[in-house]
């Protein structure tokens, strides 16, 4: 039985939802990642063309509540606020993502819902915005199912259907349902690695890079040109997509030894390799597009110096935006400071970036933060 029909079984079980009075609320504090190991080009539904390996952080973050009440009207009956105000763009896009899953979560069209939804990072900027929000609204759809027919009792169940939930809102989103290193898409690998949600991939306690920072520097605030899910889509007759999925592949098996002993120049190779072969990926697209900007490439050049000049591990890897992740060990953290301040905020509109770093994963919240 596939995950797919599993899920589908158990929906025959969410259907008879018993009608209660007043309001109940859920809500999910749940981050941003940053792959190491990209994925770029997806097949069937929400499906990587290739796995992808990447940590949660802890301060880029998407809140979410949900207040929910019984409701007999037909379809899916939302209100939306982002940032305290209507964004109509984002609930159709919330609508039809609901109504494409209600076939796991019927009680969906039972229920009247009032979502409130905020970020503690720039959206659409090239930091994974997507993958928090649905990530976040994931986990806020199986704590009602938690909630109202007593399933998904073991965290293991849970933390798994929603990312599966999550994934098919975004593709990355199915990473950060966990903390620290996670893994999505099937590889060999990585025993129990599928399509079809995350997992997550453990470092023996005393690894340096359990403790891995991301000082992520703004070179710009603004929308991206070309979102995501078109750049996904410009892969579908790529001229170098088969060869870049092979590249993944290798990259991705070099990637997790060079983790696992902690070989550091390796680890360097990689991501930074990674970082640019995405972005290559953008130029020979037809139409090829650029989404760096100029301080992008003088930060990236200002690291490297760095680097050769302190000896220290300091490299970066990128989004699919300008925005440079700064990555660095926690030992290193008050000289990179000290070099982000003096030599790399300038590169920043308004001098703004955010020093974050691997985090433990989502937390569940009564209200927003914000």
């Amino acid at each position: 039985m596939t995950i797919e029909e599993k899920y589908i079984n158990d929906a025959s079980k969410l259907k008879l939802l018993n009608e209660f009075s007043g309001s109940k609320r859920c809500g999910w504090q749940s981050p941003s990642n940053i792959a190491l190991v990209k994925y770029w080009g997806k097949k069937g539904l929400q499906e990587p063309q290739n796995a992808s390996l990447s940590f949660s952080l802890k301060n880029s973050f998407t809140e979410t509540t949900i207040d929910y009440s019984s409701d007999d009207s037909p379809g899916i009956n939302l209100t939306f606020l982002f940032e305290g105000k209507d964004n109509p763009a984002f609930e159709k896009r919330i609508g039809d993502y609901l109504n494409s899953i209600a076939s796991y979560l019927p009680f969906l069209h039972q229920l009247k819902l009032n979502i409130q939804s905020h970020n503690s990072f720039p959206h659409s900027s090239g930091i994974a915005s997507s993958a928090s929000a649905m990530s976040a609204l994931a986990l806020c759809l199986a704590d009602i199912e938690k909630e109202l027919f007593g399933t998904l009792k073991n965290d293991d169940e849970f933390f798994e259907k929603a990312s599966f939930l999550a994934r098919l809102g975004s593709g990355s989103a199915a990473r950060s349902v966990y903390g620290g290193f996670v893994l999505w898409g099937q590889t060999g690998s990585i025993e129990g690695s599928t399509n079809k949600f995350g997992t997550r991939f453990n470092l023996k306690e005393k690894n340096s890079f359990n403790q891995i920072q991301d000082a992520i520097l703004i070179t710009s605030k603004s929308k991206k040109a070309i979102s995501s899910s078109q750049g996904h889509g410009m892969m579908n007759g790529h001229p170098y997509a088969e060869s870049r999925y092979a590249q993944a592949k290798t990259n991705l098996k070099d990637l997790i030894q060079s983790l696992v002993v902690e070989n550091q120049q390796k680890f360097i190779d990689i991501i930074e390799n990674e970082a640019l072969s995405l972005h290559s990926l953008m130029f020979s697209s037809r139409p090829g597009y650029n989404l760096l900007n100029e301080n992008t490439w003088k930060i990236i050049t200002k690291i490297r110096e760095y680097r050769e000049k302190s000896g220290l591990m300091v490299t970066f890897t990128l989004d699919a935006g300008p925005n440079v992740h700064l990555l660095h060990l926690l030992k290193d953290k008050n000289e990179v400071e000290n070099f982000i301040k003096t030599e790399l905020m300038k590169y920043c509109e308004d001098r703004y970036w955010i020093n974050d770093g691997i985090g433990e994963g989502p937390k569940k919240i009564s209200v927003l933060s914000w």
